[in-house]
């Protein structure tokens, strides 16, 4: 089973906020064979703590705009690791050393990424 449309939306909508905030190494994992609790990681670095707080805000204020708030917040008091849980969507917002250290695509290596169609995406790594 492959993402929803609507996963896909709403990721590519996080994606070009993070974008326009110079969020960098953006990309999209589609794990809905793997999880039964979402179909897309998002997963994006910002070079600083304010960096990676700023790019949560404006994750968050692009999908407000189509009336879409996310069921979960965690770590925006540190701006290290901040996790936007939009239940068909997770978007990892993380700092260029938890990027490094956590590796999540390696996690899901086993996953189609998702195409998004921004200038600024990054291929992934093989």
């Amino acid at each position: 089973m492959a993402a929803s449309e609507r996963a896909i939306d709403w990721t590519i909508r996080a994606a070009r906020a993070a974008a326009d905030k110079k969020a960098t190494d953006i990309v999209a994992i589609d794990v809905s064979d793997k999880l039964a609790i979402t179909d897309v990681f998002l997963i994006l670095t910002g070079s600083n703590d304010r960096q990676v707080k700023a790019i949560s805000d404006a994750v968050e204020e692009a999908l407000d705009l189509i009336d879409v708030d996310p069921v979960r917040r965690e770590g925006t008091q540190h701006g290290r690791w901040i996790l936007l849980d939009y239940i068909d969507v997770v978007v990892h917002i993380q700092h260029e050393e938890e990027r490094a250290f956590y590796d999540l695509e390696r996690l899901w290596k086993d996953c189609p990424y998702v195409t998004l169609p921004l200038d600024e995406v990054t291929a992934p790594v093989s």
